[in-house]
């Protein structure tokens, strides 16, 4: 099979966790990873057998055997790195959340469309096979009309002022890195609501640390959000429509098994294992939609991305909350 070249963009977690994903992948060849430092991209690329390994990121931009980037930096940098590698004329895959607000989103849509290169927002949970399956069983119309959405992210990390979670200037908060996932189920189960009501608590970095969301929709359905850097909440999500609902157990963003029940009580188990962690199946779309032409994908449509990051900016809005580079 037809391999595609890779490079990864940062040495975290993320990118550590996009490698192991990456063994499941055979056409997936990782050739070359950058850091802002040689030492940790030396340190990366031995831990996982990468040939080239870059002490900056244009570095890695600029190696023309680099087809595809993989953005795994700091949300604050996604913007810049996502337009250095479009500029470069590289597709381009982004982690979530895609930039740090929705002028930086248009702006880096508007370049990827503009050179004819693909982009993606790393939204990964569009990607596993039950969360195709749920998405079929709702277009099917198992569900009935979809009238009421419930899911929760919480975690408790330790608290770090100068980590990405908790840092105004890395995008911290919990929003951009957990309740985004809400935010995207809630829009592909009801779409962009009509009007949006939200409290958050905020820390002592400025960040919020704590988020409730109540999404209002033209017909009235509903959707209940919540996110936290606090606590630790039940990871659970419910999409509830006439005829029947799905539960989505923990962790429900990186689904195994769901179940439909029904009106009249009957339930459907949908079990859906998978080996790893479950980013292969972001990496093996990418590779689809190169296969097929496309310049974006459509379980993760760029003008989706674009209306998410809006929603998010007016959640910030509504509490306050403001990075750095945006005052």
């Amino acid at each position: 099979m037809h391999s595609f070249k890779w490079g990864v963009l940062g040495t975290g977690k993320i990118a550590k966790r996009f490698m192991q994903a990456a063994f499941y992948v055979p056409e997936a060849q990782v050739v070359a990873v950058g850091s802002r430092e040689q030492r940790t991209a030396e340190q990366f690329g031995a831990q996982f057998g990468i040939p080239k390994r870059y002490g900056s990121y244009e570095a890695l931009i600029g190696d023309p055997e680099v087809q595809i980037v993989y953005v795994a930096t700091p949300h604050s940098l996604h913007a810049a790195n996502a337009l250095a590698a479009i500029a470069a004329s590289k597709h381009v895959l982004c982690e979530k959340p895609f930039t740090l607000n929705a002028p930086q989103a248009e702006q880096v849509i508007q370049a990827a469309r503009a050179k004819g290169v693909f982009i993606m927002e790393g939204m990964w949970t569009r990607c596993f096979p039950l969360m195709r399956e749920v998405v079929r069983r709702i277009e099917a119309g198992e569900l009935g009309e979809v009238r009421y959405v419930q899911a929760d992210f919480g975690f408790h990390p330790e608290f770090n002022p100068a980590s990405r979670l908790f840092a105004p200037e890395l995008g911290g908060g919990a929003l951009l890195d957990v309740g985004i996932y809400s935010v995207a189920l809630a829009f592909l189960a009801l779409g962009e609501p009509k009007q949006i009501l939200a409290q958050a608590t905020l820390g002592t970095t400025g960040v919020d640390e704590l988020c409730s969301i109540l999404f209002l929709y033209e017909n009235g359905a509903q959707a209940v959000l919540s996110a936290a850097l606090q606590v630790e909440t039940p990871k659970q999500a419910h999409l509830c429509g006439t005829h029947a609902r799905i539960y989505l157990p923990a962790p429900w963003w990186k689904p195994s098994e769901a179940y439909l029940i029904r009106r009249d009580g009957s339930q459907e188990h949908l079990l859906y294992p998978y080996e790893g962690d479950g980013l292969q199946f972001e990496i093996r779309h990418v590779h689809d939609c190169l296969r097929q032409g496309l310049t974006e994908s459509p379980w993760m449509p760029l003008d989706e991305t674009l209306r998410i990051m809006r929603t998010l900016d007016m959640l910030r809005a509504q509490w306050g909350v403001r990075y750095p580079s945006e005052l």
